[in-house]
């Protein structure tokens, strides 16, 4: 139950700082990319606190010996950029780009019921569907070939 718990309740956070900065409303987010037009530079200190707090908080984090709610730490080893990688992040940029939605917020704005919020909302999970598919099609027709270790690591030992 505490993990369920946790979830909710970091779920429930992020909700409120997206609601917070802004990032709710499509028109501010078009309002940051249009850089040549009458440009909103304010969702880039919301950027820059993001970060900061990753920075700070993954240190501190990686000094326990496990996760709270996990026997160890998993920490991505893969660091190649592939083809699957720059499309998913062109088409990510693409759609950001036209509707004014990320995945994050738009899922926090379908419960005010706003067309543009669950029209984007059930496109991208129409896209998630269409690409499970096209990847389950791609892996019955190649053969098995042997995979790297790009599962994950555990966390080093601090010291």
């Amino acid at each position: 139950m505490k993990p369920v718990f946790a979830a909710y309740a970091a779920g429930i956070s992020f909700a409120v700082g997206l609601a917070l900065a802004g990032m709710t409303h499509p028109s501010k987010i078009i309002g940051f990319l249009d850089v040549f037009g009458s440009w909103d530079p304010s969702l880039a200190f919301v950027m820059a606190g993001a970060v900061g707090v990753h920075f700070g908080l993954l240190r501190l984090i990686l000094r326990r010996k496990a996760p709270l709610f996990r026997p160890q730490f998993v920490i991505p080893s893969r660091r190649d950029v592939d083809a699957p990688l720059l499309v998913g992040a062109a088409l990510f940029g693409i759609g950001w780009g036209a509707s004014g939605f990320c995945p994050g917020p738009a899922i926090v704005s379908v419960p005010g019921g706003g067309s543009a919020a669950l029209t984007f909302t059930a496109a991208m999970f129409g896209g998630m569907i269409l690409h499970e598919a096209y990847q389950r099609a791609l892996t019955r027709r190649l053969p098995p070939t042997p995979v790297a270790n790009d599962g994950g690591t555990s966390a080093p030992e601090p010291s």
